[in-house]
């Protein structure tokens, strides 16, 4: 099964492009093959038509919180609130949400979905400092013009298969908090450095092995540990994700329960155990 990980951005550049790793799964082991990055939106969406069957982990929020689309009086669907979310325009977008923070008193001004609770992600609505609100504009939309299957969101072309991840959840699991990537590339952060270097031999290890039940090659001429981003480490860390769910899927139905507005992170701590009596159907038949 060819996996695919990207590392997106709201605004690809040459200095910040959309990072995409492409790997190999056979059984249980997984194997990066090629690096691809994407200074233009165009490439990102030509990528997203390349036939499958695939399976991606895409680093950015599918959806919004119910709490916030309640609120604000969004459509109750996800594809319609994503359409409307695009119908707002980049900026409209931006002030809508600016607007709803100020009209909200502190500490109720931006929302977590169930999964960013379980997995410790950041609102899908903040516009600052991450702007993960910004990225789901850019990012959804343009999901749901490709026509892929989202679990529990959409039901697409079932040879490609988008599921959200978030590599923060796996590099916290394996090496605690310790920062490893800078916003700018170039310069050299000694702890940094050292940190990606441990993160990237623990996903090689059995350390990996024990929560995501797969092992890892080494990814060869990529440049994972040393890309002082950390972008490439994270589309790693975004296919090992993707991986995890496709196996998940198909060796004992999606791991758990979706919620329809607001989406999952495919993580196994975004999932409680399986009961014998209520597993679903895998991703592909």
């Amino acid at each position: 099964m060819r996996v695919l990980g990207v590392d997106f951005t709201s605004r690809p550049s040459t200095r910040k492009p959309i990072t995409c790793i492409t790997c190999q799964l056979e059984g249980a082991t997984l194997t990066p093959v090629a690096l691809e990055e994407w200074c233009h939106f165009d490439a990102f969406e030509a990528a997203l038509a390349r036939p499958g069957p695939w399976i991606c982990g895409f680093d950015f929020p599918f959806g919004q919180s119910r709490t916030f689309l309640t609120n604000a009086g969004w459509p109750d669907t996800w594809s319609n609130y994503v359409r409307h979310a695009q119908r707002l325009g980049r900026d409209g977008f931006r002030a809508e949400l600016d607007r709803y923070r100020r009209q909200r008193a502190i500490g109720d001004k931006e929302h977590r979905r169930a999964t960013d609770i379980a997995a410790g992600a950041i609102s899908p609505q903040k516009l600052y400092g991450v702007p993960v609100g910004l990225m789901f504009f850019e990012g959804a939309p343009r999901l749901l013009k490709a026509g892929v299957t989202i679990p529990g969101l959409l039901a697409g072309d079932p040879l490609r298969i988008a599921v959200e991840t978030y590599p923060g959840v796996l590099a916290r699991r394996l090496i605690g908090r310790c920062p490893y990537k800078q916003d700018s590339r170039g310069g050299h952060h000694p702890a940094q450095a050292s940190a990606r270097e441990r993160l990237l031999a623990h996903i090689l290890d059995d350390t990996l092995s024990e929560h995501y039940g797969l092992r890892v090659l080494p990814p060869t001429d990529l440049d994972t540990a040393a890309d002082s981003s950390g972008d490439r480490l994270d589309a790693l860390i975004c296919a090992i994700q993707a991986a995890w769910a496709w196996r998940a899927s198909n060796t004992q139905g999606w791991p758990g329960v979706i919620d329809a507005l607001e989406g999952v992170i495919a993580d196994p701590c975004c999932f409680e155990p399986q009961k014998p009596d209520a597993i679903a159907a895998p991703l592909v038949s």
